[in-house]
């Protein structure tokens, strides 16, 4: 069984016992969290299909640790005029666990 879910805008597909990496949400290690934009839930090769949102589907989870994914770099340039910019940029995350998936 697996499901597609939306946080901070990304979509996500987990499974039971998957650990994802999404967006920083405000919780401590070792919370429990729900997420409840479930777009799609498929047991058995059954798909559930929500518009835009399965409704009665949710999923627990449990918040394994924060950090910083890796550096971006950006870099701006324009010829001729000895413009050069670089910077870069490291993302927030939050690591989950995923523990069950609740069909509606």
């Amino acid at each position: 069984m697996y499901a597609v879910i939306e946080s901070g805008g990304f979509q996500f597909t987990v499974k039971e016992g998957d650990k994802v990496k999404i967006p920083k949400i405000v919780a401590k290690p070792k919370d429990k969290v729900t997420f409840a934009k479930i777009l799609l839930v498929s047991k058995d090769n059954d798909p559930l299909v929500g518009t835009p949102y399965v409704e009665g589907a949710k999923i627990e989870a449990v918040v394994l640790n924060h950090g910083k994914g890796e550096k971006v770099v950006v870099f701006k340039f324009k010829r001729r005029v000895k413009y050069r910019r670089k910077t870069g940029h490291r993302q927030d995350f939050t690591e989950v666990q995923i523990k069950k998936i609740n069909l509606p």
